[in-house]
């Protein structure tokens, strides 16, 4: 007798927190749902991310624009990020301008500062 007074005490909670579920669920507006975008970055700038010295230079021989913001951050911003300093050379030379601004308002000296990318950082203060 005790087993079965248990027992339906625990379907009648489970009973319980389902209807209270389903019913959370039905009262919540369609208007909140949240839609997650997938963020996209450049061939060109990944292409810096990994280091790709080669594809960074044919990509710019092709008419890749040096200041082409990808995901808000110019190529150079990217080099500086992750310390890719002969990149970083590469893209000065070919007229990257280092004083833009990122979408969140930082340069790639910003970047570098952020990252703790200490040859890039080293290398724009030569510019400066």
């Amino acid at each position: 007798m005790k087993k079965t007074i248990i027992i339906s005490a625990i379907a009648l909670g489970f009973a319980f927190n389902t209807s209270n579920a389903a019913t959370f669920i039905e009262d919540v507006p369609f208007s909140t749902v949240v839609k997650k975008s997938k963020v996209e970055v450049s061939p060109f700038c990944m292409a810096i991310v990994k280091g790709d010295i080669e594809t960074v230079k044919k990509l710019i021989q092709l008419g890749a624009d040096v200041n082409a913001k990808s995901n808000g951050m110019t190529p150079a911003m990217y080099a500086a990020k992750y310390n890719k300093t002969e990149i970083l050379e590469v893209l000065v030379k070919e007229g990257a301008d280092l004083k833009k601004k990122s979408q969140k308002g930082l340069t790639a000296m910003d970047y570098a500062k952020q990252s703790k990318a200490i040859d890039a950082m080293a290398y724009l203060d030569t510019l400066s």
